[in-house]
């Protein structure tokens, strides 16, 4: 594409919304390295994030992804995927507005629950009626990623390579992003 990254991308947004999919496909247009948070999380912990929630709790996880996001912003230019909940944390979003730019893969309910419904690596989801705890937590979240950088719709029927596409789009309209 013959552009170059000068910000890390940080892809923000509901679990199911395309954030490591889409993610891995901007980061080959981009020739920059991909990452994912919860990846990174799960190989320092040797735990599964199921895991690290059973055992250490919720507020244990949210340490750790914060010192990784951390960790990762300040190396190479990058496109990092963060977990759903990670964009919550004020202090994440201050270190990601500071050192790269926010993506918001937004989609909506019906989208993500058609994404999600049977995958069971999601712990918040692990409740007696899934679909409602996903509602009570997009209704809380989406406030909040309504404040990244960037947002880019997804829909059921863009494939992988045409989001990532738009996404690339969005980032091309902010001169601290890319280059060339």
């Amino acid at each position: 594409m013959g552009m170059r990254l000068v910000k890390s991308v940080v892809m923000v947004g509901m679990m199911g919304s395309g954030k490591t999919a889409v993610g891995t496909q901007l980061a080959r247009l981009l020739s920059v390295p991909f990452i994912d948070s919860d990846d990174a999380i799960v190989s320092a912990a040797n735990r599964s994030i199921a895991e690290i929630f059973e055992r250490d709790g919720e507020a244990f996880f949210r340490q750790k992804e914060a010192q990784v996001i951390e960790r990762l912003l300040e190396g190479p230019m990058c496109v990092l995927s963060t977990g759903g909940g990670a964009f919550m944390a004020e202090g994440n979003r201050r270190l990601i507005a500071a050192r790269g730019v926010s993506v918001w893969l937004r989609a909506d309910l019906d989208l993500l629950w058609q994404r999600v419904r049977h995958k069971s690596t999601r712990p918040l989801l692990h409740t007696p009626t899934p679909r409602a705890t996903l509602k009570q937590i997009y209704d809380a979240r989406v406030p909040v990623y309504a404040l990244a950088d960037l947002a880019v719709d997804a829909q059921m029927d863009l494939s992988i390579d045409d989001m990532a596409r738009r996404v690339v789009g969005a980032l091309s309209t902010r001169a601290d992003v890319l280059e060339g």
